[in-house]
């Protein structure tokens, strides 16, 4: 089952806490002084059962500009936002850094949330949400669904809930199967228990009685208990909000920002070499050994950049950098990160990090920086038949694959050769270069296509098939190169699964069965064109002549796909035999003359113009004429 967690975000008293009241029925505010001062303060913490039966995790954070810190604990981990703005203010300043920040961490997913709707009238809302558009235009929000609510009347609750169930079918699941982590955001103990820590799990599972690692202490621990929303359970996975309670580890020992994890999984560095974007709205550019805040997962820490590729980073532009940190970090490659500027505190800039465990590097050392952009794309999986697992929807050649090993793994072309030879993956060629994609993938693209022309064939009992260009770009997307597409194709034909024509795919076994009426619609549209020559009618004048008009059209549609009619141009078809015909007459008159007009052309093929240049640029195409001047010549 796909675990979500659903976070908000917003400016200080937008009504985050109250939304997520209205939506759970459960106050997020337990600290005495945020009940008494009514702003959050730290993070908050619930859940939720969506009308699909899935259940949410929500987390509320604060929105006054000096609990930032506490906002990016808290979004670090969250599948989707709901981005909150009062509708009697709009956007705000913490609004704007809020989105920001949850650009720089990708998170793809969001719901706008207008909350206070009861306090103002329809032109304003109208207005707001004008403003709200363009203010989210180029960001991930930009196509966002806006949802005005009121939480004190209810007034659209349940229209949001439906929208939240929506867009958690759209949420990509978590990697239940790697290694187990969660960041630490609170840490206290429990009378009778000891030590207990919350966290959202983002990768992997943790059971009970699991030996695990607290980083970056490197404390070994073992989980004597969990829970997940509250409630007992033997196994945690990624996407679900947990408490643990760990055995032999003090709560002194433990805090915010350290990292529960399988034991021996990553090493704790004090430098990391990352990928950073400089936000466009920055006054000035970001300069060498600028002393600033990272906040990774659920941790702060205090660090000066080395700009390792550039001599400063000018706003909006990207660059490879390295972190010296001022206490050790404990991350994976692709982890994102933001910094906050050291004074005044305000979000400067994130990316991705590349190497969690760095060597010091020297500025403008080519090598080295190359070696960073081979890693940029990297995975942690360490065995190659995942890694092309994971590829395949690329098509990847051996330099891509090498890349997301994230290193040059040796021998790398026997291995692959061993893995083909074991059928677990498919070796193809696209431009003098082989693509590896694994065998899985390839039998669930055939599923999906087997599936697609069933329902076509159903639809469309009288046609050919579906289009080949069209299974392309719904099964394979726009990426895949066109040999390999075909190359593809011919295994799925050979498997005798699939059959394909020019411009056609259909299913093996699917033939065109015309009942009796159809078999004399398809006799006379045959006596027809053939008797017409090249002067053929218009399919509009035959349709009204017929009173089954629906039949007609497929049988028609029939002969177009099947190539029996040969389609020139709108209103222009024309029976095979004589279309090659009078590629035949119009050739052997070039060759005899040496180039044709329009006017022979009627006169040689017995037509009117209309018909005539139809024929002529339908060759021109084909390359067997070409048009000079008012003349054509053999291509």
């Amino acid at each position: 089952m796909k675990n979500v967690i659903i976070g908000t975000a917003g400016h200080i008293d937008h009504g985050k806490t109250t939304l997520i009241k209205a939506l759970t029925g459960r106050e997020t505010d337990t600290l005495k002084e945020e009940k008494k001062r009514g702003i959050s303060i730290n993070l908050g913490f619930t859940y939720f059962d969506l009308p699909s039966g899935k259940r949410a995790g929500i987390i509320d954070v604060p929105g006054h500009e000096k609990f930032i810190k506490n906002m990016l604990a808290g979004v670090s981990g969250v599948d989707a936002v709901l981005l909150v703005i009062a509708a009697d203010e709009g956007i705000m300043p913490q609004t704007r850094e809020h989105l920001e920040i949850l650009q720089l961490l990708d998170v793809k997913k969001g719901i706008i949330v207008l909350t206070k709707a009861d306090m103002v009238d329809d032109e304003w809302l109208s207005l707001v949400k004008e403003d709200i558009v363009e203010e989210l235009k180029g960001t991930f929000l930009e196509k966002a669904p806006i949802h005005s609510v009121s939480s004190v009347t209810c007034q659209g609750i349940k229209e949001l809930i439906h929208e939240i169930d929506n867009i958690t079918e759209e949420i990509e699941a978590k990697d239940t199967g790697g290694h187990f982590r969660l960041p630490v955001d609170r840490a206290f103990s429990v009378s009778g228990f000891g030590t207990v820590v919350t966290g959202t799990i983002i990768s992997g599972q943790v059971k009970l009685g699991d030996n695990v690692e607290v980083y970056p202490k490197k404390i070994i621990t073992k989980v004597r208990g969990i829970q997940v929303h509250g409630k007992s359970a033997d196994i945690g996975f990624a996407g679900q909000r947990c408490a643990l309670n760990l055995s032999n580890v003090k709560v002194n020992d433990i805090g915010r920002g350290d990292v529960v994890a399988a034991e021996e999984l990553m090493e704790p560095s004090m430098m990391i070499d990352c990928k950073l974007y400089y936000l466009k709205g920055m006054k000035k550019p970001l300069v060498n050994r600028q002393r600033v805040r990272l906040y990774h997962g659920t941790n702060e820490i205090l660090c000066r950049v080395v700009l390792l590729d550039k001599e400063e980073i000018e706003p909006g532009e990207s660059g490879y950098v390295q972190f010296r940190l001022e206490s050790p970090l404990t991350a994976q490659r692709n982890d994102r990160y933001v910094i906050r500027s050291y004074s005044p505190m305000i979000t400067i800039g994130g990316g991705s990090i590349i190497e969690p465990v760095a060597k010091k590097a020297k500025r403008f050392d080519e090598e080295y920086i190359e070696e960073i952009k081979l890693k940029e794309s990297g995975t942690t999986a360490g065995i190659l038949d995942n890694v092309i697992k994971k590829l395949s929807h690329e098509f990847p050649d051996k330099m891509l694959i090498i890349k997301s090993l994230g290193k040059n793994e040796e021998n790398i072309e026997e291995k692959l050769e061993k893995l083909v030879e074991e059928n677990k993956i498919i070796c193809l060629s696209s431009m003098n270069k082989s693509i590896y994609i694994h065998k899985e993938f390839l039998e669930d693209k055939l599923e999906e296509i087997k599936k697609l022309l069933a329902n076509y064939h159903k639809e469309f009992p009288l046609r050919v098939g579906m289009s080949k260009e069209e299974i392309k770009n719904r099964i394979f997307g726009k990426s895949i190169k066109q040999k390999v597409y075909d190359e593809i194709l011919e295994i799925f034909q050979y498997k005798k699964e699939i059959n394909v024509y020019d411009k056609f795919i259909a299913l093996y076994d699917f033939n065109i069965k015309l009942d009796e009426i159809q078999s004399k619609m398809k006799e006379n549209i045959i006596n027809i064109y053939d008797k017409a020559k090249f002067s053929p009618p218009k399919f509009s004048d035959l349709l009204n002549c017929e009173s089954d008009k629906n039949n007609f059209k497929m049988v028609y549609e029939m002969l177009i796909e099947s190539e029996v009619l040969i389609k020139t141009s709108e209103d222009c078809v024309f029976l095979k035999k004589h279309y090659n015909n009078a590629i035949d007459i119009v050739v052997d008159y070039i060759k005899q003359n040496g180039s044709l007009t329009t006017s022979v052309a009627r006169e040689i093929l017995n037509t009117n113009r209309k018909f005539a240049v139809s024929l002529l640029e339908n060759f021109d195409n084909l390359k067997i004429t070409k048009r000079v001047g008012n003349e054509r010549v053999l291509f």
